[in-house]
């Protein structure tokens, strides 16, 4: 294989999974964050662009989110039964964590979080959405999630359906398994899939897809792109890898072998509008958190952390356990990486919009991936 220019040289694994219909669908512990956060200038331009944040805002921002990141972990061991979720505050920096046990307040606030009284906890919400997953949804219906800061699981209709029978029917039958909100979306999620155009993608068959994150022996992306046992070719076209595993509807995951001739580095790519971004580890942004994705159609964008663990249901089927992100996508953005600071957080799946009127973006989250495969994430 061979490149021909320093950035291909630099960088051989970063993507976003584009499938054309024929395609086999859409939609590990984490490593702790590195002591200093690093925030390059692209980086802070592309917050600044999409976030409407001052270099120096988004540069406290990601201290902030790292601090949030740590404290959420620690909160959550604290709080044990009583832990009613956790989101990042953007107006304050910290972190608000729920707890249905006033006992528990000083505890997590000796941490460096703030609380909010709550009435249920988050084993209890997860519960009632874990009732929910096991139901049919109309296309009417978009997803489900658990929301920290409504405490109560949130199903999501499209506002044009929201009147139609199947859709209230369900939406009835969900508030009759726990506490339900409903909310309303602008159109139903789709997989990010496009005709074969230019890039620096990977095919396989008539599909054309990007890397997520390289991984030793290969690389992660999104199960839209190919089945277990595709062969894969890299942008040159030369004889790349191979599908190990792939997984779609139920999850959008998939992991990719390499061929001697390809090698991988931990690195998510710029595209030249931001440097290339060095991957240290994969400790979880909350909810609340910025976050920015890369990809082969529209780049580098960014936005924030909307809601975990959510449903999507797809037209192929449901997705199960995605995180629902403010950042704007495109056809041929799937497969592609999701990044907070110089932490992975998954891979693109699909979403609804544009990135010139906007929409929202879900990703499937990596240590899910990795611990599926048995995988270690390649890190600098």
């Amino acid at each position: 294989m061979r490149r021909t220019s320093a950035l291909r040289t630099t960088v051989v694994a970063l993507l976003l999974t584009v499938g054309l219909g024929a395609a086999h669908t859409v939609p590990a512990a984490a490593e702790p964050p590195s002591a200093t956060p690093t925030a390059s200038a692209g980086l802070l331009e592309a917050m600044r662009r999409d976030l409407g944040l001052t270099d120096h805002q988004a540069a406290e921002r990601l201290r902030a989110e790292r601090d949030a990141a740590r404290v959420e972990a620690e909160a959550r061991r604290a709080a044990g039964d009583s832990f009613g979720g956790a989101w990042f505050d953007a107006r304050s920096g910290r972190l608000v964590v729920g707890l249905t046990d006033r006992g528990d307040e000083a505890e997590v606030r000796a941490l460096g979080a703030d609380t909010r009284l709550v009435r249920h906890s988050a084993g209890a919400l997860d519960r009632a959405k874990a009732r929910l997953d096991t139901r049919p949804a109309p296309a009417g219906v978009a997803g489900w999630h658990v929301d920290p800061r409504s405490n109560s699981v949130v199903v999501t209709v499209v506002r044009a359906d929201r009147d139609l029978p199947a859709v209230r029917a369900f939406v009835d039958r969900a508030r009759a398994t726990g506490p339900v909100t409903v909310a309303e979306t602008a159109a139903a999620p789709r997989t990010y899939a496009a005709g074969t155009v230019g890039g620096d993608p990977y095919y396989t068959g008539n599909v054309r897809c990007s890397i997520g994150f390289s991984v030793h022996g290969g690389f992660v992306t999104a199960g839209h792109c190919g089945r277990a046992g595709a062969a894969v070719r890299g942008w040159d076209g030369s004889a790349m890898g191979t599908f190990q595993g792939s997984s779609f509807p139920g999850d959008d995951y998939a992991y990719v072998s390499i061929h001697s001739g390809w090698w991988t580095v931990p690195v998510v790519l710029g595209w030249g509008t931001v440097p290339d971004r060095l991957v240290r580890g994969s400790a979880e942004a909350p909810v609340g958190a910025s976050i920015c994705r890369s990809g082969s159609t529209t780049r580098w964008h960014c936005g924030t952390v909307l809601a975990k663990n959510e449903t999507v249901n797809y037209s192929q089927g449901a997705v199960y356990q995605m995180t629902k992100t403010s950042v704007c996508a495109e056809g041929g953005d799937s497969g592609g990486a999701f990044i907070s600071g110089d932490q992975a957080q998954g891979v693109t799946s699909g979403g609804w919009g544009n990135c010139s009127t906007g929409g929202e973006t879900w990703f499937q989250p990596v240590n899910e991936i990795l611990g599926r495969y048995g995988l270690t994430l390649h890190t600098a």
